[in-house]
């Protein structure tokens, strides 16, 4: 076991350039627009941003804007941060002794003397731009490059699969699932796949006829053009490949927009229904992943090109949008349920409470890296 992850570590560093390359480019661009939100609305605020940083640690190269605000590149490239007048630090814990010997003027630039209101807007602004760079990103391929779709037809069935034993044949035309339109395979495949296990009512098209399916799809380990194993629900049937059911259409900016929107709530969609199937024992936490895994798959993905590295991009920014949001102290999530207290009870939880909220998070967010590093590791030992 030692010696294979010795080899596939090894193996991986071997192709450094094309792992880091593709990653440093997902990675910043999903982080500066994340960190651009926070850094828009506090100048509309009216707080004062002390440094804008793209990484940790020290600072590589850097300069002063006319405002005051320092802008760098620091040298561990993992994150990033906005530090505002009034922060104890880069995870905008606030510094409550200096906060309180302010003057008037230095009050009116901090973020800790804003409204809840205000301070609530600042942090929800990073993943809210998140959610906005993912839907212009998948806007911009379905505009420029187009969408794909290959109809929902049925062309074979594999033999002791979910779709035979549910009474699929050749031919069929799935239309819907569970009352929602299907207008593609790929929708199918949406449903399917996070539906192992599940009782799921279909309804397709036989022959100009509409019919009734009961489905439970199973559980598979499969493997993606790159060979990473990823654990799906499936039916057991393959799609048309007929030239009427594949179609490739470039949309206008409304309906690109529309489709993005779309295409960002599936991703928000599927990861809430991951974690809750974690929880509820029909998922398996070892398709988390951290940094290394992101690297491995950005450089894999940047072989299938531009527009696929620019996909992921859009996937990885809602990805992250939404994990900011969770009610973990330190993240974004946790300081707006900090908020929300301070507005239902009118006053902010006591510095010793959200000393000990502070440092719980800190306990959660390391343990989840540990762990997704750990899954990583294993990862490449077995790929």
């Amino acid at each position: 076991m030692g010696t294979d992850i010795m080899a596939s570590l090894s193996a991986f560093g071997g192709g450094v350039v094309g792992y880091v390359v593709p990653f440093l480019f997902v990675l910043t661009v999903v982080v500066f627009f994340h960190e651009l939100g926070h850094f828009l609305v506090a100048r509309w605020c009216g707080i004062k941003v002390l440094v804008f940083s793209l990484g940790f640690g020290p600072e590589i190269v850097g300069f002063n804007d006319k405002h005051g605000t320092r802008w760098k590149l620091s040298a561990i490239p993992l994150g990033g941060y906005v530090k505002f007048f009034g922060d104890d630090n880069a995870a905008s814990v606030p510094d409550h002794a200096a906060a309180a010997a302010m003057s008037e003027a230095d009050r009116n630039d901090s973020f800790i003397h804003k409204s809840v209101g205000k301070r609530a807007a600042v942090v929800a602004a990073g993943p809210i731009a998140n959610f906005i760079l993912a839907i212009a990103i998948f806007a911009g391929v379905f505009m420029l490059s187009g969408k794909q779709t290959t109809t929902a037809r049925v062309d074979a069935i594999q033999d002791g699969s979910a779709a035979q034993a549910a009474g699929f044949k050749p031919g069929d035309l799935v239309v819907a699932i569970n009352g929602s339109r299907i207008d593609s395979f790929a929708d199918m495949q949406r449903i399917v796949s996070i539906s192992a296990g599940e009782t799921l009512s279909v309804e397709v098209e036989r022959g100009g006829v509409p019919v009734t399916l009961k489905a439970v799809p199973q559980m598979r380990e499969l493997k993606d053009n790159f060979g990473n194993v990823h654990k799906l629900g499936v039916l057991g049937i393959s799609r048309s490949m007929a030239a009427g059911d594949i179609k490739t259409e470039k949309m206008g900016p409304l309906t690109a927009i529309a489709a993005g929107a779309q295409e960002t709530w599936f991703v928000v969609d599927r990861t809430l229904s991951y974690i809750g199937g974690i929880f509820a024992g029909r998922e398996a936490a070892d398709q988390l992943g951290g940094p290394i895994r992101i690297a491995q798959v950005s450089g894999q993905v940047a072989t299938a090109g531009f527009t696929a590295l620019v996909h992921l991009t859009a996937v990885l920014s809602v990805s992250i949008g939404l994990l900011n949001l969770f009610p973990i102290p330190l993240l974004d999530g946790g300081h707006l349920l900090f908020y929300g207290i301070e507005a239902a009870r009118g006053r902010p939880l006591s510095e010793r409470a959200q000393e000990v909220g502070f440092r719980i998070g800190l306990a959660i967010v390391v343990m989840l890296m540990l762990f997704a590093t750990f899954n990583d590791i294993l990862h490449l030992a077995t790929s």
